[in-house]
């Protein structure tokens, strides 16, 4: 190089030479300004599509224009989309790196001092990548994502198009480690949570009661939690309204079910609040044009779900049915939240005992308490009889699976360290169940 064409500096007793810039130094410069406004964009534009939210979402499909969507079509495959935002800003990137560096080494000599050119390369490459290629366009992009996101909609789909290959490759790559964290993540059992509420929530038990039964909610069926035809409080459509103003009365429930002819043909539901400005009328008063139509639920019904329909169809009581079509019994929203929250009961509600506990290891239980609350009673896993209940739902239910048949009273049936004696039956229930816990064979057990 010409001699005249450069200055000399003294730094630090090191000899740095300054040359100036050519034309082709300045081409260069200028591909370095252009790849780093791309690479701006495209750091950008990660920001800005992944943090769209559901209303900007609903704006684009609304708008329908061509811009939109190519947006609303790059994002539902987000992995792609990452894909090859990371690979085009990574090939920009190193286009900088290696057109800068080129720069530098035209326009800078650095003599023998090869550590403070490597130092000097990096830093200054370094800070302008993330001052203008990464933090300002970022906080840009999160401010204006949806403008962003439509003003790379066209640039994004073209090296989408030119790196499918790359970006395919790297979402098969990736694929096995998704499976990997993904079957972690469903070894998480809810026994393993349940351990970690009582190490962490061992001296707040109702806290503890309410986590506990949030983590089981999703898992509990409709049959699991129902009240059992058997149970259930209803009448006859062509019940008179004297009767039926008794039969409210007496029950003191603000829903009742009206049946044509038998329960398994479930007519709707009455509402009390409905028939109170009526209860002067004569028995010719047509009560039945205040029924409101029934919402039917099967049994396998996970209670989640169905409390989610309760809320955006603001009922509080569904009719169960079987896998024919016959009535099992009926679920409200009360007995959902209870699952939570533990029993609910207020002034008009009168103590329906279940069981009572005659000493540590023995209770006397009546035989259509529901196995998910003779679970609470007992404090043991829900799971422990999974092994021999089959459809059984409730403790009568469990001896009918265990004996096979019907039982007589003072019969023995024993599972594990549990011995059921039949203590009271009719011709068609088994109506109190005395059971006794062998603390001692539980551990071989």
């Amino acid at each position: 190089m010409d001699p005249e064409l450069y200055v000399s500096a003294r730094l630090a007793l090191i000899d740095v030479t300054f040359y100036l810039p050519s034309p082709g130094i300045i081409v260069a410069m200028l591909i370095v300004l252009i790849l780093l406004v791309g690479s701006a964009l495209v750091s950008g534009s990660e920001v800005a599509y992944f943090s769209l939210s559901p209303t900007v979402k609903k704006d684009l499909k609304e708008k329908d224009s061509k811009n939109s969507r190519m947006v609303l079509g790059l994002i539902e495959k987000p992995e792609r989309l990452l894909g090859t935002i990371l690979i085009t800003n990574n090939f920009i990137n190193v286009g900088i790196v290696i057109v800068s560096s080129y720069i530098m080494n035209q326009l800078i000599d650095f003599g023998t001092s090869k550590t403070l050119q490597f130092l000097v390369q990096v830093m200054v490459v370094t800070f302008i990548l993330l001052l203008f290629g990464e933090i300002l366009p970022k906080l840009y992009a999160n401010l204006y994502a949806s403008r962003f996101s439509l003003f790379m909609a066209y640039p994004l789909k073209f090296f989408e198009k030119l790196f499918y290959p790359i970006s395919s490759l790297l979402i098969q790559s990736t694929s096995l480690v998704n499976k990997r964290l993904a079957r972690r993540k469903q070894n998480i059992s809810m026994d393993e949570l349940s351990e970690a509420l009582e190490l962490t929530l061992k001296d707040i038990s109702e806290e503890k009661n309410i986590l506990e039964g949030i983590i089981k909610f999703g898992n509990i069926d409709v049959r699991e939690i129902m009240k059992a035809r058997i149970d259930v409080v209803s009448a006859d459509i062509k019940t008179n309204l004297d009767e039926l103003i008794k039969i409210a009365i007496e029950s003191g429930y603000s829903r009742i079910p009206i049946y044509v002819k038998t329960f398994d043909n479930v007519k709707g539901i009455l509402y009390i609040k409905d028939l109170l400005p009526h209860t002067h009328k004569s028995n010719n008063f047509k009560w039945q044009s205040l029924v409101r139509h029934p919402y039917y639920v099967p049994e396998n019904k996970k209670i989640d779900d169905l409390l989610n329909e309760f809320q955006t169809k603001k009922i509080h009581m569904a009719i169960v049915v079987d896998e024919y079509g016959g009535t099992s019994g009926i679920i409200t929203l009360e007995d959902i939240i209870e699952e939570i929250v533990g029993e609910i009961t207020d002034e008009s509600d009168e103590d329906e005992v279940f069981f009572d506990k005659i000493s540590e290891n023995e209770y006397l239980f009546d035989g259509k308490i529901l196995l998910n609350d003779l679970y609470k009673v007992l404090e043991t896993e829900d799971d422990i009889f999974e092994s021999v209940r089959g459809d059984a739902d409730t403790l009568a239910g469990l001896i009918l699976e265990l004996k096979g048949d019907f039982p007589y009273k003072g019969e023995k049936t024993s599972f594990r360290n549990f011995e059921f004696i039949i203590e009271a039956v009719d011709k068609r229930r088994i109506k109190q169940i005395r059971l006794m816990i062998n603390p001692e064979k539980k551990d071989s057990a």
